[in-house]
């Protein structure tokens, strides 16, 4: 019997329940100088939980404001997220400002979306998803013959998975593989899908190629591709279907507005505009070198010391360019990784109303294998792409001028394409005929404002090797403790950010943080109850 839906789509998110986070009782930090280099969300989400545990924290970033790739645009009385624009996972916020004493309607308002998005697929077929678990099962239903009822199971199983994934492999910290081999931990993932992939995954409950599709369409959050994600992140249909999908008002910059605040109230000093040319390990501490940005490589350098320093810069970044060679991985290492894709973004502000497309919009081919593998087995620039087309101003009319839309179009491509202008241009061209003849709506005569990022700028823009915009990708052996630990080299040095545990994403950004945060904490109290060397 089809599940009902209780939920008013109007109200807010219900909190979901989850473990205790991280302790920030007490001043074990005291006296402590924590430099955070990279103002991105795992670094913003860091700093007022270094600062709760009694340190003085200072946020250097290299760009003109914070936020690394979830920045702003503002242009022409536009406003446009520069890289993240979904709200998922609620519960997630919830749990990080309630470890500050704090909840996130104190810094901004969420709308809930119904529906979640639009998909149009290429064949001329679309369907609308809805804020109701049980209208979308009736959806699955219309389109194959038992599809409802295995839409189900699906949902039972993800919310399983999600469950325990959640408390026991994300909120919990476990950085090694042998972590994994407590009997407890066993108990809890019997029954997880945790090997085979995505693609095979979902081809057990459905024939329709549409319906694998509509599970499987979050991979594109993680970085991954059906046939490469493991089976593990079935969980995201949970977190797509039945936790809701949100808006906060002026935009996902609205939450890096609202980190930077609840720094700025425990004494975080944000330094923008400053470039971090080098960590160096020193008998007391670290020491780190910095430059303004405006100024070039030229410019003075200043050093200043810092008793631990977090690195929200990417670790491929900061082990190339800013330690010495007997801490950092050579190139090889790096180069062998598998990294989420880049994208190229269209930042169009439109004249005129855009009823044909909702606050998300997805345009897919109905076969997407071939997208998939010019992102990952054979780098190209797609042929036939598949997209996404955000519209905030469907919802936040604050964010374009009366009678225009704000409409940013991600297409997932390869990270280290080359992206000259002549290559950008003629692709610009094919998306807006793309979205002119499988979206019925022709933006190419109404645009008024237009910015473009791609390959290139997310190089630029927050380091990121081959220009990925979003990391590490969730390959099988880039999860859990096989990504890049929280704990770095010297002593004293961490990370935080989507390039460690666990994972992509804002919500998983600022998970990292807490365990960011906890780790360090732990490695205070140690270094505290250590007898003196002198």
């Amino acid at each position: 019997m089809a599940r009902e839906s209780t939920e008013d789509p109007t109200a807010p998110p219900t909190r979901e329940t989850t473990p205790e986070g991280p302790d920030l009782s007490g001043d074990p930090l005291a006296g402590e100088r924590v430099t955070v280099v990279g103002g991105g969300f795992g670094g913003l989400a860091t700093a007022p939980m270094l600062a709760e545990l009694g340190a003085d924290v200072t946020v250097l970033e290299k760009n003109e404001r914070v936020g690394g790739v979830a920045n702003r645009i503002e242009a022409g009385g536009f406003t446009f997220d520069t890289g993240p624009s979904w709200y998922l996972m609620p519960g997630v916020f919830e749990r990080y400002f309630d470890c500050l004493d704090r909840e996130p309607a104190d810094y901004y308002d969420l709308d809930r979306l119904d529906p979640h998005y639009r998909i149009f697929w290429k064949d001329g077929d679309r369907v609308d998803v809805p804020d109701d678990p049980a209208a979308v099962a009736d959806i699955f239903e219309s389109y194959e013959d038992g599809a409802g009822e295995a839409f189900r199971e699906y949902l039972d199983e993800a919310e399983f998975t999600y469950e325990v994934g959640m408390d026991r492999f994300v909120y919990e910290d476990r950085p090694r593989l042998r972590d994994f081999a407590d009997p407890d931990v066993a108990r809890s993932a019997r029954g997880i899908a945790l090997l085979g992939s995505m693609a095979d995954h979902a081809a057990g409950y459905f024939e329709d190629p549409k319906l694998r599709q509509l599970v499987q369409y979050t991979l594109v959050f993680l970085g991954g591709a059906p046939h490469n994600t493991p089976a593990l992140y079935n969980l995201m249909a949970h977190v797509d279907f039945e936790l809701g999908v949100f808006y906060p008002r002026g935009g996902i910059y609205s939450v890096v507005e609202a980190l930077v605040e609840l720094g700025r109230e425990r004494g975080v000093d944000y330094r923008t505009e400053t470039t971090v040319t080098a960590i160096e390990d020193r008998p007391r501490g670290l020491a780190v070198s910095t430059r303004p940005s405006d100024e070039g490589d030229a410019a003075a350098t200043d050093r200043h010391r810092a008793d631990r320093v977090v690195c929200n810069a990417n670790p491929a970044h900061v082990q190339r360019e800013l330690l010495g060679p007997e801490y950092g991985r050579g190139d090889d290492y790096w180069a062998d990784r598998t990294y989420a894709p880049s994208a190229y973004m269209l930042y169009l502000g439109v004249e005129g109303n855009l009823p044909e497309l909702e606050h998300h919009t997805l345009v897919l081919p109905t076969d997407w294998d071939g997208h998939f593998e010019r992102i990952f087995d054979d780098p190209a620039w797609p042929e036939d792409p598949a997209y996404y087309v955000n519209v905030p101003s469907r919802t936040d009319d604050t964010v374009a001028p009366d009678g225009h839309e704000t409409v940013v179009v991600l297409v997932p491509i390869a990270p280290g394409l080359d992206d000259s202008p002549e290559r950008r241009e003629r692709f610009r061209g094919q998306v807006l005929d793309d979205i002119a003849a499988h979206a019925g709506v022709d933006l190419r005569d109404r645009i008024a404002v237009e910015r473009e990022a791609c390959v290139s700028e997310f190089a630029e823009w927050v380091n990121a090797p081959q220009g990925t915009a979003l990391g590490l990708a969730h390959t099988l052996f880039q999860t859990g403790p096989l990504r890049p630990s929280h704990r770095g080299e010297p002593d004293g040095l961490y990370y935080v950010g989507g390039y460690t545990t666990p994972g992509i994403g804002v919500p998983m950004c600022l998970i990292s943080a807490e365990h960011t945060a906890a780790a360090v904490r732990e490695d205070a109290e140690a270094d505290r109850r250590m007898p003196p060397l002198w």
